[in-house]
């Protein structure tokens, strides 16, 4: 066989698994997940292949942190000593993918010839035992919010209630929604359109946590059963990580798929990848309508790949919040009509942390299997701080570009604009950059978060207290555009500032409300 077949990386095999116990104390835990899936890609890729791993990664996990690193375990339980066997340094979503482009470089750079990935999540289960052993609900036991809470007392950004990604990502939903041009009746009917379509592929795949077609209304309509979480997102519009679920896939070459009897339909190639970030502080990023990484990630690896949006017939759009896939098929020219998901999204697929995009990988797979020649999959982790895109595909890609440096930060910074000087003690006039408003278990609403611009151009931080109902209701009930309204920064209780519009004409970016439908 050519040297060429003997580093073209393919995807041989593709397992996943949920897990569903009656009682949590049966459930599996991570470990237990991940080696249920790895089992299943082997016997996927006509078995025999686990034995043979050169590399084992491992996506970090958050549901039993107790467990530590779990990539010599899970060797372990598999029977096991790759000579790379390692887990990620964090549980971020774009974990997945940089593993696959890390495993496709190595095979093709002649390094290693088997690689597995996987990851699991039993973020249910745990919160379930919780509850057992505290005698309450497990709504009460949120390991990703527990997870990014510091010791000791609030920091800034969580004295203003910035804790979790659910509070930081409708920074951009609104940000973005003036930045389009929208009203707030249009972004929230895109955000509907793209949510439904997510729905309707969870239903017709069995790997999905929820198989429920849902209407758009019926997303972004606050009810009882879909309670506003952070304005404009409700909980059907977020991440739902309330799942058990493990996913796992085999990476190999060419050659040594061929060598094992492998039909050539059933192997997917891998293309190359690009990847860059935002700065890790969202309040010292350039801006909020748009990320430069993300747009550099997603057109490096196209450029790199040789595909547009015309070639793509599938495409994986990371959806923790719908903020995330809006930005991104704006950058690829990615038409709303089009699923922008192979698994279901990360609120009806299920959104096990780290590792959805490992699940993503697995439908990407089948549905090239099935039709179609190409699909991207675009990974985002972090506080949309983290940017991974590959490209796969029924034939194989140049080796060159396979073996291409997937780095493209210096880029993103080059094209990065200034950041805003951060004022945390800022007291005086302004206008609302962007802002959100979070909202209490019985949806009533815990105070708004403005992020908010001076007249020199500095950025800060403050509160509209849930008191305040005209401020409330001038920030959520679209009748008006917030965004570059003006007001007032004053000193609040507590010493927290408090944003206050009375007498502030709504001026630089307002925008009346208008029809319902879909730009941009």
């Amino acid at each position: 066989m050519s040297d060429d077949a003997a580093r073209t990386p393919v995807i041989v095999g593709v397992g996943q698994v949920n897990d569903r116990p009656k009682d949590p104390r049966e459930g599996l835990d991570p470990i237990g997940l991940m080696e249920a899936a790895l089992r299943e890609a082997d016997r996927d890729a006509g078995t025999g292949w686990i034995s043979r791993l050169d590399s084992l990664a491992v996506v970090d996990q958050l549901s039993f942190r107790e467990l530590g690193d779990l990539s010599g375990p899970l060797a372990a339980r598999l029977g096991v000593t790759p000579k790379l066997c390692y887990k990620s340094t964090y549980p971020g979503g774009d974990t997945p993918i940089l593993m696959l482009n890390e495993a496709a470089r190595r095979i093709a750079g002649g390094e290693i010839q088997v690689a597995a990935i996987a990851g699991g999540e039993a973020l249910r289960t745990a919160a379930q035992l919780a509850a057992l052993k505290a005698g309450d609900d497990p709504s009460a036991h949120n390991p990703l919010r527990r997870a990014t809470v510091r010791a000791g007392p609030p920091s800034f950004r969580q004295r203003y209630g910035l804790t979790a990604p659910v509070d930081v990502y409708p920074l951009y939903e609104n940000a973005g929604r003036a930045a389009y041009g929208q009203t707030f009746a249009e972004a929230q009917a895109e955000s509907g359109e793209i949510w439904s379509r997510f729905s309707q592929v969870a239903a017709e795949n069995p790997g999905a946590w929820i198989r429920k077609l849902t209407p758009p209304e019926a997303i972004v309509t606050p009810s009882a059963d879909n309670r506003p979480i952070a304005f404009p997102y409700n909980k059907l519009m977020v991440a739902n990580s309330s799942v058990n679920q493990g996913a796992g896939f085999i990476v190999t070459s060419l050659a040594a798929a061929r060598e094992a009897g492998i039909p050539e339909d059933r192997l997917v190639f891998v293309g190359a990848g690009a990847a860059a970030h935002e700065p890790g502080d969202y309040l010292r990023r350039d801006r909020y309508d748009r990320s430069v990484s993300m747009a550099v990630s997603l057109n490096r690896a196209m450029a790199l790949n040789g595909v547009s949006a015309s070639d793509l017939d599938f495409v994986e759009l990371y959806s923790c919040f719908p903020c995330v896939p809006k930005m991104a098929r704006r950058v690829i020219g990615w038409a709303v009509e089009k699923p922008a998901t192979v698994f279901g999204g990360l609120t009806f697929g299920g959104g096990p942390v780290g590792n959805y995009m490992s699940h993503a990988v697995v439908g990407m797979v089948l549905k090239l299997r099935e039709s179609g020649r190409k699909g991207l999959l675009f990974a985002n982790g972090g506080y949309a701080t983290n940017n991974h895109t590959i490209v796969l595909s029924r034939e194989p890609f140049p080796l060159d570009v396979v073996r291409s440096d997937f780095d493209f930060q210096s880029e993103a910074d080059a094209a990065r604009e200034p950041v805003p000087e951060l004022d945390e003690t800022y007291i005086g006039p302004g206008t609302i950059e962007t802002y959100t408003v979070l909202y209490e278990r019985d949806g009533r609403p815990k105070f708004g978060v403005v992020v908010g611009r001076g007249p020199a151009g500095q950025r800060f931080l403050a509160k509209v207290p849930p008191s305040d109902e005209a401020a409330i209701d001038f920030l959520t009930d679209g009748k008006s555009e917030p965004v570059g309204s003006s007001g007032v920064a004053a000193l609040g209780p507590g010493g927290d500032c408090v944003w206050n519009i009375k007498g502030a004409a709504t001026g630089l970016g307002a925008l009346p409300a208008g029809t319902s439908g879909i730009k941009a």
